[in-house]
């Protein structure tokens, strides 16, 4: 399939062929959310934990007599019943990464950035170069291009004054093509590769 490419200028700079197999599928929910779901649960910290019984220091001494004291026969002020005791069942350090297939995550990218396409939010420019580094040219450009929400992919390396320029601008995400994801695509209105990115996306899926 053939895609149209602009320039930062919103210029017409001709077309490019595309794989179907990456930009003609017909998006999955269910793998998006597989997908989504993965990468928030591999990211989240797990550094929650809350102190049992085991890990108060207080005094093991008994509270009172067996009987007679007119209270419950406690033994412990460790216990979770009381002001500073320990917490039963409480949350514990771990990992809340849970386990994904290669194919899988593969396919949610394709199918994310078939959506894209799909909904006509997928933008292809010939390449981000703003040399200058400056925001308001930056800012310039996304206005002619009707972006104020995107995800950015250029090539493995990033212009470093596009980068610079765009870093302030809000809801806008500049990334290499290496650290394209299924998350960041959803999360953004618009997603827009450069023909560097497109290019090395092919050789990936290849």
């Amino acid at each position: 399939m053939k895609l149209d490419v602009k320039t930062l200028e919103a210029a017409a700079a001709g077309t490019v062929d595309v794989s179907e197999a990456i930009f003609g599928l017909e998006p999955r929910a269910d793998i998006l959310h597989r997908v989504v779901q993965w990468q928030l649960a591999k990211r989240q910290q797990g550094t929650h934990q809350a102190k049992s019984r085991g890990e108060i220091n207080r005094t093991t001494k008994k509270l009172g007599n067996q009987k007679g004291g007119g209270t419950a026969r406690h033994g412990s002020r460790k216990s979770g019943i009381f002001v500073g005791g320990g917490k039963a069942f409480g949350p514990r350090f771990r990992s809340h990464e849970t386990a994904l297939n290669k194919k899988i995550r593969a396919l949610g990218l394709r199918h994310a950035i078939s959506s894209k396409v799909k909904t006509s939010e997928l933008i292809i420019l010939d390449k981000v170069d703003l040399n200058a580094g400056k925001t308001k040219d930056a800012k310039a450009a996304f206005e002619k291009l009707n972006i104020t929400n995107a995800l950015i992919i250029d090539g493995a390396i990033v212009n470093e004054g596009f980068a610079k320029a765009a870093r302030a601008i809000w809801n806008i995400d500049v990334l290499p093509v290496q650290g394209i994801n299924v998350y960041d695509i959803l999360r953004r209105k618009n997603l827009v590769l450069t023909k560097a990115a497109v290019e090395a996306l092919e050789a990936r899926f290849k």
